[in-house]
């Protein structure tokens, strides 16, 4: 890629992500994954600071991600020579020049999820963080809101990149049947298409959409699962949370077809991360991983030991993390690993599970003319 190219189709990452479960101990309690493949540091400045050893496979300290290293979001940036993005939420240490995170693990597109930050909270972050931008870089005359903030014609180049669906739907199996949570998938599509309308209107024309993960496969939902007869798959995962997903990512994908139809100037790139996580999954041995259902950091067999936290139980101490994190998918049953991750976005990023296939460095070059129509 054309790192000049790439600095000017790609100035701005508005990130609105959507994600399963954040930080359990970040959040109120719960159950689940959280796509917090984007969350770059919110949960850690506002609720609960993120302990080590998260991010020690690369930053070498925790750096505001549950995780051992970097994020989806992070092998994103990489690919388009971006910097990391900083976490709109955190006021220390960011520059939103060349991009603005707005992801919190644990937030959801209704109200009443795991993390009070939900769609509705973000679009209006968005929206002031905008506003804010223009009126500042308008009424600058020193020249340091120009560095470190987009220009008013950024929001109209960005790629706006939505990871979607997990918690809602986390929170629906918690306390409901597989059946009844399919039943309102309808209106959190609802409400999502509203939250685009609105983006759209601020000025939002690329959106790089990625559908729900394979809920039954983290070792989380595994281990407090309830399992009956023939509900687990042949690689260890709950047949019927995958279903959930799968009906999700179904009527997710013909969303995105409709808004192609009714915004034709708009690009709407869906990109199917479920099948590029289930894929890494089901090939675990053969990409050097330890079985998909093991993790590294915490506890959850008979004692709840948050990753990053220590408790001496019996004369046995829970907590401490493996040796090799890079032979685990999951780092700590909840969240994955930094080597899943660079397998992940090897997958998706160059757009072969893209509709249509375009990847990621020339999403803002796709003829809209094209992206409006069905594939």
């Amino acid at each position: 890629m054309n790192p000049s190219v790439n600095l000017q189709l790609l100035r701005l990452l508005g990130l609105l992500v959507l994600g399963l479960l954040g930080q359990l101990a970040a959040v109120n309690g719960g159950g689940g994954d959280s796509d917090s493949n984007s969350d770059t540091g919110a949960i850690s400045a506002t609720l609960s600071q993120i302990l080590p050893p998260n991010g020690e496979s690369f930053f070498g300290k925790p750096a505001g991600r549950a995780c051992d290293g970097r994020l989806v979001i992070d092998f994103i940036a990489e690919a388009l020579r971006l910097p990391y993005l900083s976490p709109y939420m955190d006021s220390l240490g960011t520059n939103f020049r060349h991009g603005a995170n707005f992801a919190t693990g644990g937030s959801s597109i209704r109200k009443g999820g795991y993390s009070p930050f939900h769609l509705g909270v973000q679009i209006a972050q968005f929206m002031r963080f905008k506003s804010l931008s223009n009126r500042l870089i308008s009424n600058s005359s020193s020249g340091v809101s120009k560095g470190r903030l987009p220009r008013a014609e950024d929001f109209s180049k960005a790629l706006y990149t939505l990871d979607i669906g997990q918690n809602d739907l986390a929170i629906g199996l918690q306390y409901s049947s597989e059946e009844q949570v399919k039943a309102f998938i309808p209106d959190i599509l609802g409400q999502l298409s509203q939250a685009i309308h609105q983006l759209y209107e601020e000025g939002a024309r690329f959106f790089w959409v990625h559908n729900t993960g394979p809920i039954g496969c983290l070792p989380y939902s595994v281990i407090y699962y309830k399992s009956k007869t023939g509900n687990l798959d042949k690689n260890g995962c709950v047949k019927p949370q995958n279903e959930v997903a799968q009906e999700f990512n179904r009527q997710l994908k013909d969303m995105v077809l409709k808004l192609r139809r009714q915004f034709p100037l708009a690009v709407f790139i869906y990109v199917d991360v479920y099948s590029a996580k289930y894929a890494i999954i089901s090939q675990a041995k053969d990409l050097g991983f330890v079985g998909p259902m093991e993790f590294c950091c915490g506890s959850y067999y008979g004692y709840h030991i948050d990753c990053g936290k220590k408790a001496m139980v019996n004369g046995t101490l829970y907590g401490n993390p493996c040796k090799n994190p890079l032979r685990h998918i999951s780092w700590d049953g909840i969240h994955y690993s930094q080597a899943a991750n660079i397998q992940i976005a090897k997958k998706i990023l160059k757009g072969k599970l893209s509709d249509p296939l375009v990847p990621i460095g020339e999403a803002c070059h796709y003829p809209k003319s094209k992206a409006s129509g069905s594939p």
